[in-house]
């Protein structure tokens, strides 16, 4: 398992519900907590590495050792709190060393099923809900560079078109990797949970 990165397909979808929580699915969740602390993040959705299913996982602190601050959330719905949205710096495992200030609510509350398959209701303030909103919008294919300024937006166009470069190589040099081969993979990976 590995974070893909900008521009593969899979991050611009919207990612499709869950049928049921099982033995596998739970592994692929847990997997994904290492890669995530070990690429220094707080928060990776499903199509960050390579899944197109409707769930995230979490941990504000970024600390491996505090389990009670990770949290699993399975076909999520979220609601805006009220207030002015506040702009803060993100970045994101997809677009490495890219960060920009980025407007979002500073509460939020979301439902949705935990990793037993339990529902759960939460309410996040401050940087919690501003991961919340950056994985959700991940499931539904945006990406923080989506909801950029356009004077943010000039600031990391390069890198951006550096990303797409880097991508567009890596179809012409590696013969496992084609835009078709990518897609039946995701194609067979929806037939087989959603």
């Amino acid at each position: 398992m590995e974070v893909v990165k900008y521009p593969h397909p899979v991050l611009k979808m919207v990612c499709k519900p869950l049928r049921k929580v099982d033995a596998e699915l739970k592994a692929m969740i847990l997997e994904m907590f290492p890669l995530m602390y070990e690429t220094r993040g707080v928060g990776l959705a499903a199509n960050q590495v390579g899944l197109p299913y409707r769930f995230f996982i979490m941990n504000p602190t970024g600390d491996a050792e505090k389990k009670d601050q990770e949290f699993v959330f399975i076909n999520p719905e979220i609601t805006l709190g009220a207030g002015k949205p506040e702009e803060d710096e993100e970045g994101c495992l997809s677009f490495p060393k890219i960060y920009a200030k980025v407007k979002r609510s500073p509460k939020v509350t979301i439902t949705g099923f935990d990793l037993d398959g339990q529902p759960v209701k939460k309410v996040f303030k401050g940087f919690p809900a501003r991961i919340v909103q950056h994985e959700f919008d991940h499931l539904n294919g945006i990406s923080f560079v989506d909801r950029l300024s356009e004077s943010e937006m000039d600031y990391v166009e390069s890198d951006v078109t550096q990303l797409e470069w880097n991508f567009r190589k890596a179809l012409e040099t590696r013969e496992e990797l084609d835009l078709e081969s990518i897609q039946k993979e995701i194609d067979e990976l929806i037939a087989r949970r959603c």
